[in-house]
């Protein structure tokens, strides 16, 4: 079954910096804005590039993700001839192990691009967030005559020793690379999107693994720049590498901010509504006569008695009288008590918040089983966490 053009998703990252939310699954698993999951945002944008044979690379807790994922069907790769194929490390077999990284991901599962013999193989990452035509991609590279293609966009100085960075001719064309530059040459950072053709991709992989290299940016791309082979497309619309708690944050706030360029209706991102307790059957939310609603996103199932403000909320939530959600994102089904107050963070499934609880405001919240103080002012509560009711405060709260 030969393909001009397949994809390779990498979904194995750990999402160390993402704290508790990736305690118990992969980055590419946790949920993002109410219904979606990360990665529904790449398998969207190789769905509705035509692209529809996906080798998904898993590795670091990935049932939630496997079973998110089911057979490809949520995305229309589900057929005769479109397929998502989970791909885990092979252990325990001869030549194989636990993916050492990116490129050796790849290196242990050449054998799923040889049955399709593609001329070119798409290789992305399952954790940001962004709208791309990948056609855009592809037409780039072969105008170019390109061997490699790496997807680029303008980030700032400050920023680039996260990223790998490259600096380009007038062609476009690669000539020089900085893996977490100290000093950057250029501010074009890489989005984790590579386009190789495929006797190119083999070639390096093969040397970077008698090399012992195990990763794209560090091993495998700068051994091809010498060959002046690579190119760079230049990306100039909305991308998120949602890496970190403010950056995971600050992109879900984008969602309930019409100038931001995360538009999910015009991206046409999909996700599987038969997740999570069949999600899309749930019924209409409720909402009372006392509650109040102000720029945000609520989701089916919800139960909403008290104020919400500029926040994101998941499917099954109850927000019970006289609590109040501030600039946060609250993942499904959690109980919000009576005259609660959450302020500016994210809360995991299935939590309980008693009556009167005070969530990323009053001092004497912080630091209890389950709650973490995490980088600059953003509470995160780890999954099916408790939270005491409080006392009766005689000092009400003003927002």
């Amino acid at each position: 079954m030969r393909r001009k053009h397949i994809a390779l998703l990498l979904a194995g990252g750990a999402g160390s910096r993402l704290k508790i939310l990736a305690g118990k699954r992969a980055k590419p698993a946790i949920p993002f804005g109410g219904i979606f999951r990360i990665i529904d945002f790449t398998l969207s944008n190789i769905s509705n590039s035509g692209i529809d044979i996906v080798g998904v690379l898993t590795q670091y807790k990935p049932l939630s993700l496997m079973d998110h994922l089911e057979d490809g069907r949520p995305w229309d790769l589900f057929g005769r001839t479109r397929k998502v194929k989970i791909l885990p490390p092979k252990t325990g077999e001869a030549m194989s192990d636990w993916y050492k990284g990116t490129s050796d991901a790849v290196y242990q599962n050449l054998g799923f691009v040889d049955d399709f013999s593609p001329d070119q193989v798409l290789i992305v990452s399952g954790d940001h967030i962004y709208h791309l035509d990948y056609r855009d991609l592809i037409s780039f590279h072969q105008t170019r005559r390109a061997a490699v293609t790496i997807g680029l966009i303008r980030v700032p100085v400050e920023q680039t020793k996260n990223f790998g960075v490259a600096v380009t001719d007038e062609n476009g064309r690669i000539v020089e690379w900085q893996e977490k530059p100290a000093q950057p040459r250029s501010n074009l950072a890489s989005m984790g999107i590579y386009l190789f053709n495929r006797d190119v991709l083999y070639r390096g992989l093969k040397i970077a693994a008698r090399n012992q290299g195990n990763d794209f940016a560090r091993d495998v791309i700068p051994l091809l720049i010498r060959d002046k082979i690579v190119y760079g497309y230049e990306y100039k619309g909305y991308w998120r590498d949602v890496g970190t708690i403010p950056a995971y944050w600050s992109a879900n706030m984008d969602m309930l901010d019409p100038g931001s360029g995360l538009d999910i209706v015009k991206w046409r991102v999909r996700t599987n509504l038969a997740d999570r307790g069949e999600i899309g059957d749930r019924p209409a939310s409720y909402f009372s006569r006392t509650c109040r609603v102000r720029r945000s996103l609520i989701s089916r199932g919800c139960k909403i008695k008290g104020i919400i403000e500029n926040s994101i909320v998941s499917p099954g939530v109850i927000v019970e009288s006289g609590a109040r959600i501030i600039d946060s994102i609250i993942f499904h089904d959690v109980i919000i008590g009576r005259n609660a107050v959450i302020s500016r963070a994210i809360v995991d499934k299935d939590v309980r918040i008693g009556d009167q609880a005070r969530v990323g405001i009053a001092a004497d919240a912080i630091g209890r089983a389950g709650l973490r103080r995490l980088d600059r002012g953003i509470t995160v509560i780890g999954k099916g966490t408790v939270v005491r009711p409080q006392p009766l405060l005689t000092n009400r709260l003003r927002i």
